[in-house]
């Protein structure tokens, strides 16, 4: 029997904290994307984040989202680290990473994610401006026009 209540507070009480974490190392951006996966996690069945602790899996939604994200490349911004991860929420890096990994399989979250990317990812996507037709991958600037209309249309 789900709880709601239950998951609600605990659903709420992450967010709190991914958003604590996301005010003093990321920004804006990062803590609505944190959010949504969290709100993401808990229609679930079971809800992940019901067993474990709490700090587990909120230092595993910042690092899976971080790991899609580049977040720990030193030249990005934001970065936050790994350790910095870690070490604000107080679990270990081998624990983080494995249950960050379980929350990436878990949405099929990968690098330049139609969902989870920053904007800044979005804008470097070195795939978006490719197409597939007939098997072949092309870039768009060598489409004619009328066919670059129908694939930006969505058709």
């Amino acid at each position: 029997m789900r709880d709601t209540n239950v998951i609600t507070g605990k659903t709420e009480r992450l967010i709190r904290m991914t958003d604590a974490f996301c005010d003093e190392y990321l920004d804006e951006e990062y803590k609505a994307l944190c959010e949504k996966l969290i709100r993401k996690m808990s229609p679930k069945h079971p809800v992940p984040f019901m067993s474990g602790k709490i700090e587990i899996w909120a230092a595993a939604v910042v690092y899976a989202l971080g790991s899609i994200n580049y977040l720990f490349g030193t030249s990005m911004k934001p970065h936050a680290s790994p350790a910095d991860i870690c070490e604000y929420f107080g679990t270990k890096k081998s624990t983080t990473s494995q249950k960050a990994k379980g929350i990436r399989d878990m949405f099929d979250l990968y690098f330049f994610d139609e969902e989870f990317s920053t904007t800044r990812m979005h804008e470097e996507d070195p795939y978006e401006n490719l197409v597939l037709i007939d098997g072949v991958i092309v870039p768009k600037e060598m489409l004619p026009p009328e066919l670059l209309k129908k694939f930006e249309s969505g058709r």
